[in-house]
């Protein structure tokens, strides 16, 4: 928590309650099954939350942003960004159950009225959003075919609505293809040697419809 204070200093009593929450929640349910790895369960704040919230360093959602957390695994980044973003609404989406039990509860156990769960491969969900985020499920051009048309027209916010994407290491082959994205390193926002290969990936997407 103290690092997360030391990123985030202005946090609601709220948002810290429920930041501290998540801990007790995620170690309870690791011990039935591993939601994140036995190393990363003791890094929780490090390795997953402040990582999560790397993207609220990059854009400051305005309220009623709507934003799809796709391949969401155990709630990540959607959990801490559906905390710091509570007039944000978010549908966090996996194709494996299991750990969704698991988001299910944390979401319940936080309170976290801005929060949907679907069990769903994304390609399924006939809905659009402003913005689409995620952390390295498939790489750059799968992914974009995966969430085809799933881009909400009407701008809400600074940033031009699209995919928001957490990766590391070197994504020049990649992302060649793609003229409009823009590589934030984590770095720029974090001095913890954790984040020094890991980037947030931009990426506007036109709107194509349903």
């Amino acid at each position: 928590m103290e690092l997360l204070l030391k990123y985030f200093p202005n946090l609601s009593e709220s948002q810290t309650d429920k930041f501290k929450k998540l801990e007790a929640l995620y170690n309870d349910w690791n011990l039935k099954i591993n939601v994140v790895s036995r190393k990363d369960i003791d890094e929780l704040y490090l390795r997953h939350v402040l990582h999560s919230l790397a993207i609220a360093k990059l854009i400051n959602f305005k309220p009623g942003t709507k934003i799809i957390d796709v391949g969401t695994g155990g709630g990540f980044p959607g959990i801490p960004l559906a905390i710091l973003f509570p007039e944000c609404s978010f549908h966090l989406v996996d194709s494996i159950n299991k750990k969704l039990n698991v988001v299910r509860d944390v979401v319940a156990g936080l309170g976290l009225d801005n929060v949907k769960v679907t069990h769903s491969r994304v390609e399924s969900i006939n809905e659009t959003y402003d913005f689409i985020v995620s952390r390295a499920v498939a790489a750059m051009p799968t992914f974009v075919h995966w969430v085809k048309g799933k881009i909400e027209k009407q701008q809400k916010n600074e940033l031009k609505n699209g995919i928001i994407y957490l990766k590391g290491g070197d994504l020049t082959e990649e992302l060649k293809d793609y003229k409009t994205v823009t590589i934030y390193p984590i770095s720029n926002f974090y001095k913890e040697t954790f984040f020094d290969t890991k980037k947030i990936v931009h990426l506007p997407i036109k709107y194509r419809g349903k």
